[in-house]
């Protein structure tokens, strides 16, 4: 499912830079240089296809899929092994709890950082190209999140919070909501820490390093969570 959802919107926005975006721009120099003058509203397109629309769409798609991680990390990765008992019996055979949890976490965090890094590349590539067509300002979440590091590392911080969920109630659904719960409001805390940044560190980078890094702080702590619940659990 991530690697379909990667792909997806890697396809939608190469088809929004180097198909529509341009569609746009040759249309409105049409009307602009026309005989007839102004930007007539004759382009064909809609609020389900203006480029700039669909930007704002996957921005915030982007800047939100770190609760689906988050959701999936605390039901399907470890709260339904834990309910079933699988954990506990792999624990009896020659792995231990610890690195059973390194496993876990390791196997899903590579495909979600390098995912989450190929779609902020993208992105950022994407939107600095198009700016000319797009409304959106970089201080906008829609646009400041997925544009660089903050992406992955908010997906991690998705995963951490889920191991930590997942290992604290050991059952499926309710691992499920408290791990999505829990990130959508770290993830709407965040924007009030780092959007008064946006004064003192001026300029995307700045902000978005310093954004990141407190992120990474949050998933480390939360990591570190889960591995000491699980040792207190697994005695």
């Amino acid at each position: 499912m991530w690697a379909a959802f990667v792909l997806l919107v890697t396809g939608l926005l190469l088809w929004l830079h180097l198909h529509e975006v341009p569609a746009e721009r040759a249309c409105h120099s049409f009307f602009a240089y026309s005989p007839m003058g102004g930007h007539l509203p004759s382009c064909g397109y809609s609020a389900f296809t203006d480029a700039n629309n669909l930007f704002n769409l996957l921005g915030e798609a982007l800047g939100f899929s770190c609760v689906a991680v988050a959701a999936w990390a605390g039901g399907a990765l470890l709260g339904r092994e834990l309910e079933s008992g699988t954990a506990e019996l792999a624990w009896t055979q020659s792995v231990s709890p610890a690195r059973w949890l390194a496993a876990k976490l390791t196997t899903a965090a590579v495909p979600v950082a390098a995912g989450g890094a190929l779609l902020a590349l993208l992105f950022g590539w994407a939107w600095s190209s198009d700016r000319d067509s797009l409304v959106s300002n970089w201080t906008y979440d829609r646009v400041f999140i997925p544009r660089g590091p903050l992406l992955p590392a908010l997906l991690l911080l998705g995963l951490a919070v889920g191991a930590l969920a997942g290992i604290a109630l050991r059952r499926t659904l309710p691992a499920l909501g408290a791990a999505a719960a829990v990130t959508l409001v770290v993830r709407l805390y965040l924007r009030k820490a780092w959007t008064p940044l946006h004064g003192p560190l001026h300029g995307f980078w700045p902000v978005q390093l310093l954004a990141t890094a407190m992120v990474l702080a949050l998933a480390a702590a939360a990591t570190v969570g889960a591995f000491c619940l699980l040792r207190r659990r697994a005695r």
